[in-house]
Order: structure tokens, then C-alpha cells, then sequence
């Protein structure tokens, strides 16, 4: 069967609102992905950190805790469950100011799935709980992650002091994030669905990644 023309002509003009959506659709979902994968995260550092239930924030050295709270610390080591709990804070940026020919965007950060690594260890997962808005203005966006752990699941090698010193690190008085890290995967809404970024990220607190 031979198609005339005219036939050909009316399937092509039949056609073209569906190319030019289609068109439209992976417009939208580059430009999308162009924006995600230019946000820039960087780990700022604990708060409300806990150790078997112990406020540690304040604390620069063991000899600080309270002769009750060094029992149960110690109770807790020999029963080889040392739990930690604190909010780990996330900074987000979002350069899509409307500078350098792009478009000024508000990025909604719906999904920030992580595993947390201490001194270059894997230990739990977490993610955020509710989404975040990160403005393109450039200036960073607290993003607060509550994670809790066994610290004696992952570093029960290590001494009884020495576990008291970690958790004084990372969430005491004199709290230094570089021992902390994120292997992460952010995940943004956009008119069209959730986007995830391609592949994962490892965020730090020495610089924007």
C-alpha cells in the first residue's frame, strides 16, 4: 500500500506537537540536571551530640564528665553499647544566582541519602526528613541530618579513652568535623519528577564539593 503525500503530510503535522513537547520535556530535564549537579555541599559540624545519653557538647576532656556519668559511660563501654546521637549539619549552595548567563533557580532538596564515614570508616545511614529549599542567592543553607550509631560496633578495637576522645571530637567543645564525611546522593524535585544526581558524592568539610 503506497501512502500518498497528503497522507505523509497530515502524520507529520500530526506528529509535531508531540516532537516539540518531547523536545520541551528533555530541555527541561538537562536544564534540571545542569542545575543539580551544580550545588555544592559541605559538611559545618554537630550539634545536641550525646553519648549513652550524656550531653557531650560542652566537654573538652573526660575529666569533665561527672563521676555518675563516667559509670555509665563505663558501664555502657564493658557492655559494648556506647550509643551516639547528634545532628549532623549539611551546607548546601546554590550558585543559580542569574549571574554568568543562568537562570536565577530555587533548588527543593527532597532526598540527601548518605552513609557517614568517621576517620574514613562506613558506618550508618541517614537522610534528611523533611525537604529543604536551597535559594540561588549563593549563600549556604543549613541542612540538619539526625544520625545515631553504636560507636563501639564500628571502633570496639579501640580503647575505652580513646572512644570517649572520638566522640569528644565530634561533638565536643573543641569539635572538629574533618574527621567526619558524607558518601552521599542528593535528589531534587523539578516540574518534571524527582531528579537524582548521577552517581554519588563524597561531601567533607574542608571545601564545597
Amino acid at each position: 500500500m503506497k501512502i500518498s503525500r497528503k497522507m505523509m503530510a497530515g502524520v507529520l503535522l500530526a506528529a509535531a506537537p508531540l516532537l516539540f513537547q518531547s523536545c520541551a520535556t528533555l530541555n527541561q530535564m538537562a536544564s534540571a540536571l545542569t542545575n543539580l549537579k551544580r550545588l555544592q555541599f559541605k559538611i559545618g559540624g554537630t550539634d545536641d551530640f550525646r553519648l549513652a545519653g550524656i550531653p557531650v557538647s560542652g566537654k573538652t576532656s573526660l575529666s569533665q564528665f561527672s563521676a555518675l556519668d563516667a559509670l555509665q559511660l563505663v558501664g555502657a563501654f564493658r557492655a559494648k553499647n556506647l550509643p551516639a546521637s547528634f545532628v549532623l549539619n549539611v551546607l548546601a549552595v546554590n550558585p543559580n544566582d542569574g549571574t554568568g548567563g543562568s537562570r536565577q533557580t530555587v533548588s527543593t532538596l527532597t532526598s540527601l541519602e548518605c552513609r557517614l564515614l568517621i576517620d574514613g570508616k562506613p558506618t550508618v545511614v541517614g537522610n534528611i526528613e523533611r525537604p529543604v529549599e536551597i535559594p540561588g542567592t549563593g549563600q549556604a543553607t543549613v541542612i540538619p541530618i539526625r544520625l545515631s550509631l553504636n560507636l563501639f560496633e564500628f571502633f570496639g578495637d579501640r580503647r575505652y579513652e580513646d572512644l570517649i576522645a572520638l566522640a569528644l571530637a565530634i561533638g565536643g567543645a573543641n569539635r572538629d568535623p574533618v574527621r567526619l564525611a558524607l558518601d552521599a546522593q542528593p535528589t531534587v524535585t523539578t516540574p518534571l519528577g524527582p531528579i537524582a544526581y548521577p552517581g554519588r558524592l563524597t561531601i567533607v568539610s574542608m571545601e564545597f564539593r
